[in-house]
């Protein structure tokens, strides 16, 4: 079971190609991305940096990006992240 969190991203297409992810209520989620067919494994691993990072700080996540209740680790949709 893991925690259910939906949290706002935002991509910017890069000169180079690929983009930058980020996340208005998370300034420390910063990530990048070449194929927006791997946004979701590249967002769970940035996201799971986050989290330990909150966790090991004692920082409090912004109120409202943590929804309620458990749900099985099977995955993750695009602005909603799961972690087990």
């Amino acid at each position: 079971m893991g925690k259910l969190f939906k949290i706002l991203l935002v991509l910017e297409p890069q000169e180079e190609g690929g983009w930058t992810v980020t996340s208005p209520v998370l300034p420390e989620l910063i990530t990048e991305v070449d194929d927006l067919q791997q946004i979701d494994e590249v967002v769970r691993d940035a996201m799971n940096a986050v989290i330990e990072l909150y966790e090991d700080t004692g920082k409090e996540f912004p109120p409202g990006n943590l929804l309620m209740g458990q749900v099985p680790f099977n995955g993750a949709a695009r602005g909603e992240m799961l972690r087990g």
